[in-house]
């Protein structure tokens, strides 16, 4: 059994990012951009508005106050700043979610700052503390085997161990950094291969060729990818094949 998230609602103004409409159609979870690295008030709505009409669960996904990269920047940030900018981004989004008569089910970091969450102990404390301090019924999204995945539990949060099927891994488990030009897998082929056995046999190969133990509680597609949409279709077809369900809750299964 596995979940399938991808990060949406990540364009903001006049800039489209993404396929959401039709991805959305294929997941099982939605991590929504909360206007700092991305997104807008009324992509928000939006996005919150599509995931609820296909059940798909919503969760905020705050990352560094950097528009102009993305969110794939490191900042220089307090682990006080970390905790106020992770609540007040958490909050604006479960306000569109209250509004649309929906509710939040995770909390998902962005880009550097999840990287960075990672390895941080105190960067990853912050954050679960602010999961935990304003719902603690929420689900923390992080890197397998992470110090934040190990920050969410310590803080007595409902922890998602994330893989990702189209990224590489490095020997100590964390992701190649996309600066690397082999951080990406761009075989499609390959990278749903990964994601079977990830799931089946909770191994992935590192960039030396060697296995490595790995958790799978949750895959990650990438949607502001060019090829989400065929990738996404196609990985589902794949698990079905293999009999892999996608999990419906994080409760009670």
């Amino acid at each position: 059994m596995i979940d399938l998230n991808c990060d949406l609602g990540e364009s903001y103004g006049a800039f489209k990012v993404g396929n959401d409409h039709e991805v959305l159609k294929y997941i099982s979870s939605a991590n929504i951009a909360c206007g700092y690295h991305a997104g807008d008030h009324n992509v928000m709505f939006e996005t919150v508005r599509l995931a609820k009409n296909h059940g798909v669960r919503i969760g905020a996904h705050p990352g560094f106050p950097d528009l102009a990269g993305f969110g794939r920047r490191e900042m220089k940030c307090t682990p006080r700043e970390i905790y106020h900018f992770i609540v007040y981004q958490i909050g604006a989004l479960a306000a569109v979610c209250k509004a649309c008569d929906t509710e939040l089910s995770h909390v998902k970091p962005h880009g550097a700052l999840y990287n960075m969450a990672a390895k941080d102990v105190e960067i990853a404390a912050a954050i679960a503390q602010a999961v935990a301090d304003f719902d603690s019924s929420l689900v923390l999204y992080g890197l397998a085997g992470s110090e934040l995945v190990r920050a969410g539990r310590e803080k007595g949060l409902l922890t998602a161990e994330e893989v990702f099927a189209d990224r590489t891994y490095q020997p100590d488990g964390t992701l190649t950094p996309r600066s690397d030009k082999n951080s990406m897998i761009h075989d499609p082929a390959l990278a749903i291969s990964r994601a079977i056995r990830m799931v089946e046999e909770g191994c992935v190969e590192d960039v030396n060729g060697m296995d490595m133990v790995i958790k799978a509680d949750t895959i990650c597609v990438h949607g502001d990818e060019p090829q989400a949409l065929e990738f996404v279709g196609r990985l589902r077809n794949a698990f079905a094949k293999e009999k892999i369900s996608i999990r419906k809750s994080w409760r009670n299964e």
